[in-house]
């Protein structure tokens, strides 16, 4: 059994490093609006995102943008399949598996939506774990496709009492036999993927990031909302965010205990002084329940060393003092939530998703998690006619700090400020510097 699971695995890792180079073109996006500032272009656009099926398996919905054609393809790959006209992605993606496509459906918007017609096998399960040793396994019941993240939701009526539990495990499920993704049964045999465990003695005071009239809601990092009812104090609903950057390796080439880890990086040897202080490019989504409040893009982010302080660099990437980089939050800003028998939306809460790149276009930062807004003291300058409010989000590789203001006149909130820290010892490992 060991020695098929391996193989298993090893056809997984194969058909991931097959699908890199010729999938690698064409990462273009399309926005419902333009909004020019100094960073650069930022599109904001709201709709429903796409679900899953009652079963658990994904279905794909087509987008109308989705056929719209994507940025230039990069020259280095021999084939352009981002250029192709639909009828032969389609007729390429019926030979791939279930994993394979998830993979290529990460690529960017259009072959996402391409893959429409696919199920796949790919899931996702918790495990909750009783201090006697006792464990429940339970597999999502919905699911919601983003730009860069997939939203996964458990709810139902036979949680086991929360004072009993001590852990969480949360992993990728994928079938031992890829071939019965087609017709998926609880019954047959499944690969389990440790990505994260949780510690659930952590639900606390402080990790609470907001509640209404029902449910209390806590963050757990990286990514996990857990909902309690506020009446019995017990478990309502569990929600994973899950950044699309290795997430079909996470969710596929762990084991049951030891979750996926990256090759080792390489650092760029480059003997610029500002080297990893320039150059980057930031997308930041916030998102609740289908609806996105924002969707930014921000090009040519530099800093100085002038602004390397208590172990970070300040990336400014909206100014305070310039409100001409100021943007809007599109629509009520909220996080809904859903159980079996009853949903809610809670104010002021939503999911942040981070996807920031180095000067070559390669991952450097990458997140999705719930965050809450909190009323702050108003900044010095300038004076704003309306109430602050902050959202803040800190990690082991850095901090992003966002400020907003609520304009009574239009009802709309304002993002004033949006700044990130990113850690010192994140750039040096990346760049090989020695800040």
């Amino acid at each position: 059994m060991a020695t098929g699971r391996g193989r298993i695995l090893q056809q997984h890792w194969q058909r991931l490093q097959a699908l890199r180079c010729p999938l690698r073109g064409g990462a273009g996006r399309a926005s419902a609006g333009q909004a020019v500032g100094r960073a650069g272009a930022s599109g904001f656009r709201r709709g429903p995102r796409v679900k899953c099926a009652a079963d658990g398996t994904v279905a794909l919905r087509q987008n109308p943008r989705g056929e719209q054609r994507c940025g230039n393809s990069s020259s280095n790959c021999p084939v352009f399949l981002d250029r192709m006209p639909s009828e032969i992605l389609l007729k390429i993606f019926s030979y791939l598996d279930a994993v394979s496509l998830l993979c290529t459906g990460c690529v960017n918007r259009r072959l996402y939506h391409l893959a429409s017609d696919k199920k796949s096998g790919l899931g996702w399960a918790i495990i909750l774990k009783e201090k006697s040793g006792k464990e429940y396994v339970m597999e999502h019941v919905d699911l919601s496709i983003n730009d860069t993240s997939v939203t996964v939701l458990w709810y139902g009526k036979d949680w086991p009492c929360l004072t009993s539990l001590s852990t969480l495990d949360l992993c990728g499920v994928t079938p031992i036999f890829m071939d019965w993704y087609k017709t998926p049964t609880k019954n047959r045999p499944r690969w389990h993927s440790l990505i994260t465990k949780y510690n659930l003695s952590h639900l606390t005071e402080s990790t609470m990031i907001g509640c209404d009239r029902l449910v209390r809601i806590f963050c757990l990092s990286p990514g996990l909302l857990v909902g309690l009812w506020k009446k019995e104090e017990e478990l309502a609903f569990v929600m994973a965010n899950l950044h699309f950057h290795h997430l079909v390796e996470r969710s596929s080439l762990g084991s049951a205990t030891i979750p996926y880890e990256p090759p080792p990086h390489s650092p760029f040897l480059y003997d610029s002084p500002e080297y990893g202080l320039h150059g980057y490019q930031l997308h930041v989504d916030l998102h609740g329940g289908g609806v996105f409040f924002l969707c930014g893009k921000f090009h040519d982010l530099f800093t100085k060393k002038g602004n390397i302080e208590n172990g970070y660099v300040k990336l400014i990437v909206i100014n305070l003092k310039n409100n001409r980089e100021h943007l809007p939050l599109i629509g009520k800003v909220g996080l809904s939530w859903r159980t079996n028998v009853i949903d809610g939306c809670i104010k002021s809460c939503s999911i942040m998703d981070v996807t920031l790149l180095d000067e070559f276009g390669k991952p450097f930062w990458c997140f999705s998690s719930p965050v809450g807004m909190r009323s702050a003291a108003p900044s010095d300058s300038p004076n704003f006619l309306g109430q602050t409010y902050c959202v803040d989000y800190v990690d082991a590789e850095g901090r992003v700090h966002v400020e907003l203001v609520w304009m009574e006149e239009t009802e709309e909130y304002f993002i004033v400020s949006l700044v990130l820290y990113l850690s010192i010892g994140k750039i040096n490992h990346w760049f090989g510097t020695k800040y």
